[in-house]
């Protein structure tokens, strides 16, 4: 069984690893938290997590992820907040950032499965959701989308110590929100399992439209089908194709890269490699052709352009997502024939953005 750390004595975590020594000395609005700083505050909800209910019934495994992603909850508001001119305090942000750091902490540093990293990673995203989702433009979708990429239950309980753990006089209205957002839940049928759509073409057009419903079957006019490979430098995307798709048509944007002697370190020349890239999918998707999208896809905002432009011909889009361990990935890198700069290797794990399922019609995780 995975574990974070043996050792759970706040001391001994503090002198461990830096991000819990930064916590100490990072204030908190004391409207919301008049018990102090931030490592007080997540002391406090690890105390209320062990008394959850949840927590208590659910397997070892679990009880692991729900006790680290509770220490690392608000790991970013360290980096995030702010004092306002009229000494109200916030940290805009610190949740989305926070996903990002305890992603790099757990595939660099701690080495940790993929499936308890990404668990973890998304219920630190995710963590104010339970008491902010009626404040979304729509509810019902934000929940749906949480519910394909980690267990509400979960969310429900890291809430529930998270109110707890603190001291501010809204906490019975907090409370009250989680239960709301517990009944969102049952009544979307995705309370402790993932949303079911009539198909995979039903799913995207959910997320792809604004007033949709995720019952609603659409007719299936595709005509083609698109593979977007993502993942970082060295984590095996040559490989996957000549293993699985060595008949198919490839779009690599390397390839390009090579051919128009541009080098990976030069951004500037980014817009000529990608602009080809897309010419050549054009060209493939005007004539109904399936072909492999090969390129790193490491950030949802490179992905999302290009998953639209696809769909827009009229093609199913899969994403696979490749990744080995960290060690390995770096050793895979210095053995290619085209090598990418450690730095830049470095900048790319930063980035990284897993592919959710909500991005594309498929999502699959190929994942050693």
């Amino acid at each position: 069984m995975w574990k974070l750390s043996e050792n759970k004595e706040w001391e001994y975590l503090k002198g461990q690893f830096d991000w819990v020594k930064d916590m100490h000395g990072v204030p908190q609005d004391p409207y919301h938290h008049a018990e102090g700083d931030v490592a007080i505050h997540t002391q406090m909800v690890i105390a209320e997590l062990l008394k959850t209910e949840f927590y208590q019934n659910t397997d070892a495994q679990t009880q692991e992820i729900l006790w680290t992603s509770a220490l690392m909850h608000d790991i970013e508001k360290r980096s995030t907040t702010v004092i306002e001119a009229d000494g109200r305090i916030g940290s805009p942000n610190h949740a989305k950032k926070g996903e990002t750091t305890v992603r790099q902490i757990l595939y660099k540093d701690i080495e940790t499965p993929f499936y308890v990293r990404e668990k973890i990673a998304k219920i630190v995203r995710y963590h104010g959701l339970p008491l902010w989702v009626f404040h979304k433009p729509n509810p019902t979708k934000a929940i749906i989308q949480a519910s394909l990429e980690v267990d509400l239950r979960l969310l429900a309980c890291i809430a529930e110590a998270d109110v707890k753990g603190r001291i501010c006089e809204d906490k019975e209205d907090l409370l009250y929100r989680i239960e709301m957002f517990k009944e969102l839940a049952k009544e979307q049928d995705c309370w402790g399992k993932v949303k079911t759509f009539p198909s995979d073409l039903a799913k995207f057009e959910y997320f792809q439209k604004e007033n949709s419903s995720p019952d609603y079957e659409p007719f299936d006019d595709t005509n083609n089908e698109v593979i977007m490979l993502s993942g970082l430098p060295g984590a095996g995307k040559d490989t996957y194709i000549k293993n699985h798709l060595k008949d198919w048509k490839i779009v690599s944007l390397d390839a390009i890269r090579r051919e128009m002697k541009i080098s990976p370190t030069d951004t500037s020349g980014n817009g000529k490699v990608i602009q080809a890239a897309k010419e050549q999918a054009k060209a493939y998707l005007r004539k109904k052709i399936p072909f492999v999208w090969n390129a790193t896809n490491v950030t949802k905002s490179l992905r999302m352009p290009l998953i639209e432009l696809f769909a827009s011909y009229g093609a199913k889009v899969k994403i696979v997502y490749l990744e080995v361990p960290y060690e390995k990935l770096m050793n895979q890198n210095i053995n290619r024939e085209h090598i990418v700069p450690e730095n830049v290797m470095h900048k790319l794990i930063q980035k990284l953005e897993i592919p959710t399922p909500s991005e594309a019609h498929q999502v699959i995780y190929e994942v050693k």
